[in-house]
C-alpha cells in the first residue's frame, strides 16, 4: 500500500504557513515505514527541534483505479478515518528555502499516524467536522466543506498520476491551527464527536 498525502487542502493553513494558495492539488507520498498505528506512541525524532502535527481526514481506498472521473471517484472508496501528519517543521523550511524536495521532513519513519475508520455511510462527506485536541485543550479544528479541493476531485486527479490500489490511504490535508509537540504531550483525535485515536509524544 502507499500513502499519497495532500498538501495545503485548506486555505487557512496555506496562510498560516505564507503558503500560496494552490490551484491544483499539491501531492506528495510517504513509504509504509512512516505508519504509526494507535496505541504506539510517537517518539520526537532527533532531527527536529520543531516537530508539528497536522490532523487530517484520510480515505481508504477499496479498489483499483486509473484515468478515475470525479462523478465515479466516490465509488473507489469506502471508509473515512482521521490521521495525523507529522512535520520536521525546521527540516521542511530549510530546503523549501534551498529549492529542494522536502520528503525527509515529512516521511520519515511513524510520520503518519493513522486511526479507527469508519465507513462512508455513517457521515455526510460534504460536512465532516474534524479536530485534534493537545493536552485536553482544541488545537486545530475543521470541516470537509472547507477543503480547496473535495475527495472526488482529490481521488479523481490523484488517479491521473498513480494508480490507486485497494489498501492505500490518501491524507487528505489540514487545517490551521498546527503546532510544536513536546515530549508527554497527548494527542486526541475526533470525527464528530467520536474519538479516533490517541497518542503520546515521547
Amino acid at each position: 500500500m502507499k500513502i499519497i498525502c495532500v498538501g495545503r487542502n485548506y486555505s487557512n493553513h496555506a496562510k498560516e504557513l505564507n503558503n500560496d494558495i494552490p490551484k491544483e492539488p499539491v501531492l506528495f507520498l510517504k513509504p509504509d515505514t512512516a505508519i504509526l498505528r494507535p496505541g504506539e506512541d510517537f517518539y520526537i525524532p532527533e532531527f527536529s527541534d520543531n516537530l508539528q502535527h497536522e490532523v487530517e481526514l484520510l480515505l481508504k481506498i477499496c479498489k483499483t483505479g486509473k484515468y478515475i472521473q470525479p462523478e465515479f471517484a466516490e465509488n473507489y472508496y469506502s471508509e473515512i478515518g482521521l490521521g495525523i501528519d507529522f512535520t520536521a517543521r525546521d527540516l521542511q523550511d530549510k530546503l523549501k528555502d534551498k529549492g529542494l524536495p522536502w520528503e525527509i521532513s515529512k516521511a520519515f519513519d511513524h510520520s503518519a499516524l493513522i486511526g479507527n475508520f469508519v465507513t462512508k455511510d455513517k457521515v455526510n462527506l460534504e460536512n465532516v467536522n474534524f479536530s485534534l485536541l493537545k493536552n485536553g485543550n482544541m488545537q486545530q479544528q475543521g470541516n470537509s466543506s472547507d477543503m480547496l479541493f473535495p475527495f472526488n476531485t482529490l481521488v479523481s486527479y490523484i488517479s491521473q498520476f498513480f494508480t490507486l490500489k485497494t489498501g492505500d490511504i490518501i491524507f487528505t490535508g489540514t487545517p490551521s491551527g498546527v503546532s510544536a509537540v513536546k515530549e508527554n504531550d497527548i494527542l486526541e483525535g475526533f470525527i464528530e464527536n467520536e474519538k479516533f485515536f490517541e497518542i503520546a509524544i515521547r
